[in-house]
This record gives C-alpha cells, sequence and structure tokens, in this order.
C-alpha cells in the first residue's frame, strides 16, 4: 500500500492516515509530494486523488483521498485494532467529531498551525475570534470528556488523535488550555503511533 502525504510531514490529516495505518499494522510506503512546487496537481498525481489532495492511499488498483474516507476503508477493509468504536451511537459521534474538526475552528487553523506543534513556532496570542475558536472547541470537548478521562470512548479510536492534535495546537502554542483537556492532548500524543509521525525527520526550518 502506497500512503501520499506532504513532503514537510506538517498535514494534520496525512498524520491522521498516518496514524490510522499505523495502528492497523499495515506495511505501507511512503510517497512525497511537495505542496509548495504543486505536486499534489500534476496530472500523475490527479489520476491518484480526484481531489489533488493530501492525504491518499493506494491500495492494489484502488485508490482513495480524505483522511477519515481512508480510515473508515481501511477499518473495514482490514482486520486488526479497530479504528472507530464498536457501538454504532458511539461510532456515529466519533465520524461526527472528525468531521466538524475537518470543516470548523477555522481561525485555530490559521493562528495555530501544525508549524507550531511539529516545528516549536512561538506565535502570537490568540485574535478574539481564534479565542472563541477555542472555548467553542473546549466546551464541545466537555460533551465528550471528563476529568481523567484519556479517550473519548472506551477504548481509544481515531478521533481521539484528531481531537488531541487540534488541542495540542493550542497546549503547545502555551495558550490557556483546561488542565484536563492539557492532559489528555499530552496523553494521546504519547501513543507510539503518533509519535511515529512526530518523529518523522522535517528538514524546514
Amino acid at each position: 500500500m502506497l500512503l501520499y502525504v506532504d513532503a514537510d510531514y506538517l498535514s494534520p490529516y496525512a498524520m491522521s492516515a498516518f496514524v490510522a495505518l499505523r495502528e492497523k499494522g499495515l506495511t505501507f510506503e511512503l510517497r512525497l509530494l511537495d505542496l509548495k512546487h504543486g505536486e499534489q496537481s500534476s496530472p500523475t498525481y490527479a489520476e491518484i486523488s480526484h481531489t489533488q489532495r493530501i492525504p491518499a492511499i493506494v491500495d492494489d488498483d484502488f485508490s482513495l483521498s480524505e483522511s477519515s474516507a481512508i480510515s473508515e476503508y481501511l477499518d473495514e477493509c482490514y482486520i486488526g485494532p479497530k479504528l472507530y468504536p464498536l457501538a454504532l451511537l458511539q461510532r456515529a459521534q466519533a465520524r461526527s467529531l472528525q468531521a466538524w474538526l475537518r470543516s470548523d475552528l477555522l481561525p485555530i487553523r490559521e493562528e495555530r498551525s501544525t508549524e507550531v506543534v511539529f516545528l516549536n513556532r512561538s506565535p502570537q496570542p490568540l485574535s478574539a475570534k481564534a479565542q472563541a475558536a477555542a472555548n467553542k472547541l473546549f466546551h464541545a470537548a466537555a460533551q465528550l470528556l471528563q476529568p481523567g478521562q484519556l479517550n473519548l470512548f472506551e477504548q481509544w479510536s481515531i478521533a481521539d488523535t484528531d481531537l488531541a492534535l487540534m488541542i495540542n495546537r493550542l497546549v503547545l502554542a502555551g495558550d490557556p488550555v483546561p488542565e484536563y483537556l492539557a492532559d489528555y492532548a499530552t496523553a494521546q500524543w504519547q501513543r507510539a503511533s503518533v509519535q511515529d509521525w512526530v518523529n518523522l525527520p522535517r528538514s524546514i526550518t
């Protein structure tokens, strides 16, 4: 199997797909695309990913893009640890959370890019708009997590990785975060599959 990711290893969505593959115990090769030079728009890659975005996987003669779709595909097609909760309602909540994290909270993603997370950048203080988005994030997380809870559900799911990354955009920037959410994100960050991504060699400075 091939996994196409950004050459700088900064995409949160590429990270999510990478973690999913690691958690399933699948063998795969990384293929790097230089987004700054538009390699994602090349005719060759456009045949692999009709959205011309990363990540994308190639599994034999089948290709698929969009990280949450990739996670669902892997969970349904391959044996191994589950990426989503077994219980229907919890699985629906996990997918809902993933969709929300990818479509909302833009001010956080703009002001706390993953360069803060993976390159130790020191950003400016949050704007009022970004702080409002952070408060929205905290409120949503509080509906699913209680103090001391280290997974969203009974067992780890890929939604934990996605939520922890969003929270860590703030934690690693030194922004005020409720202690129990910071503890949750820090604990999730120590997962072996996550650390495999965190420790990939990044040449960007």
